[in-house]
């Protein structure tokens, strides 16, 4: 049997080939450091869990709600967004729930592309970006991002890009963009009728006393685009699959409408326990942003100065530039993984703009961390690819 066309443009996918080969090798008696995913390892907030066990028992949960999800959710969101932003939602027309914010970065393609239209995605970016524009059948356009600043040039978007995708706190780079940057960019979308999505999965998660950026806290930023946030990196809930989009109310209807064809939404108890989690983890979520930053800064000290990047400023990765002999990251990822049984991700995974470069995620312990950096360099010193 053949698959319809749209399967067939889609990109390989990069984090399934890592689980695989980490399986593969802890199966094999290896001590493997698994560090190519960003899959938190720390449980669920306690009286998230517990909130979640009680509205299990709930009978309205055992049968559909509405496709659109909890309205207290999304009062709760608006609420959220305020408290953090200082962003004003009508949550009634400018909150979705999303099965994950991974669902929503792929059908905002879905629901505003069509065949042939065209999409900036950074370059390098999360990968996901590119799967949702290639089902829609539309054009991905590359954004490079600088290498100094982490930033691409605003002026790409131009009057034939339809979708723009922004994602500050930046995976995998792990830096931040201040507000000037999306000053420029809204305004040059405001000039060429550019939709701006922009990916805050991970805006909780920023290092040395910085602060992430909302687009939504921008002038105008409402006007344009729509903001995807997710449960899954501040509250260590990523199998809860629960998310949110908000941002300009044409945008969020075309969102749920698309919506309603595909999905029943999350379970109701779920969307509860987000609720508590929203509302009462402040205290959480800075004790998780603390421990995420003293990894972050384990792997770094142990590093050698001359392999030693500069330190991430946000998210739960750390970018690494490879020696000059280390050209292929591919390569090097694979190399790592045989000899040194640490799994980290290729840059190139991320877009040509990512090649020279690994990502590591922080989502081993420290122990564990100065580990991998000892075995990381041991490998840099030794091969050549």
């Amino acid at each position: 049997m053949q698959p319809a066309t749209r399967l067939t443009r889609l990109p390989d996918q990069l984090f399934a080939k890592l689980i695989q080969l980490a399986e593969n090798l802890q199966q094999e008696g290896h001590d493997v450091i698994n560090l190519g995913q960003g899959n938190p390892d720390q449980p669920a907030p306690d009286f998230v869990v517990k909130a979640l066990q009680k509205a299990a028992e709930n009978p309205r949960y055992h049968r559909y709600i509405s496709f659109k999800g909890l309205p207290e959710l999304k009062q709760m969101v608006a609420l959220w967004y305020d408290r953090y932003y200082g962003v004003n939602l009508d949550w009634k027309h400018e909150v979705a729930i999303l099965l994950g914010s991974k669902v929503g970065l792929q059908e905002i393609s879905l629901a505003l592309l069509n065949i042939g239209d065209k999409a900036l995605v950074p370059d390098p970016g999360y990968p996901d970006y590119w799967s949702g524009i290639q089902l829609a059948g539309g054009r991905m356009e590359k954004w490079p991002l600088d290498p100094r600043t982490g930033l691409p040039h605003a002026d790409l978007v131009t009057e034939d890009i339809r979708l723009a995708f922004l994602n500050y706190p930046n995976n995998p780079t792990g830096q931040l963009a201040p507000p000037e940057f999306f000053d420029r960019v809204i305004v040059r979308a405001q000039n060429y009728g550019t939709v701006l999505a922009h990916d805050l999965a991970y805006g909780d998660i920023v290092f040395d006393n910085r602060h992430a950026v909302s687009l939504l806290s921008r002038p105008h930023g409402k006007d344009v685009g729509v903001e995807f946030t997710t449960l899954s990196k501040s509250y260590n809930m990523a199998g809860f699959r629960l998310g949110f989009a908000a941002g300009n109310a044409e945008l969020i209807h075309y969102l749920e409408v698309l919506q309603d064809h595909l999905h029943c939404s999350q379970y109701g108890a779920i969307q509860e326990a987000a609720m508590t989690a929203l509302n009462d983890s402040d205290e959480f979520v800075y004790q998780l942003k603390c421990l995420y930053q003293s990894r972050r800064d384990a792997f770094l000290d142990t590093l050698p100065a001359q392999y030693r990047p500069p330190a991430t400023q946000g998210s739960i990765f750390q970018w690494i530039r490879l020696p000059e002999a280390l050209s292929s990251s591919l390569y090097c990822a694979e190399a790592l993984a045989q000899t040194s049984h640490v799994i980290v991700a290729p840059g190139l995974g991320f877009g040509d703009g990512g090649e020279g470069y690994i990502r590591i995620s922080l989502t081993e312990n420290a122990e564990r961390l100065r580990d991998a950096a000892n075995r990381i360099t041991d490998f840099f010193a030794t091969r050549t690819c």
